[in-house]
């Protein structure tokens, strides 16, 4: 009985230190993977043309994208015309307003 009860606490203490392990693995993982990117650029997949611009971490965001810094999603949204997305609306994150009716003269 001794015996099996030794085997027993072997297997456990096994388990135990290899789910310690992978535990400690996911947490290096997690730890050096890079930091979502701030706005993302989703392409569309037939010709690669920008489709919408994405808040980085939007769910939203179809598989094809890039990361696009600041600037570069404010110059995709208001100079190049490119829509912004309608759930984590970058446009409102950007502070940009449609300013177009007002500028104009009458």
């Amino acid at each position: 009985m001794r015996i099996w009860h030794a085997m027993w606490l072997e297997r456990i203490d096994r388990k135990t230190a290899d789910l310690r392990q992978r535990q400690a693995e996911a947490e290096r993982g997690r730890a050096r993977r890079p930091p979502a990117p701030q706005w993302t650029l989703e392409l569309v997949r037939a010709n690669g043309q920008p489709l919408a611009v994405h808040v980085g971490d939007c769910g939203m965001a179809g598989r094809r994208k890039r990361p696009v810094g600041q600037d570069d999603a404010r110059r995709l949204l208001t100079t190049d015309g490119v829509p912004a997305c309608p759930v984590c609306r970058p446009d409102t994150e950007l502070h940009i307003v449609e300013l177009a009716g007002v500028l104009e003269p009458e």
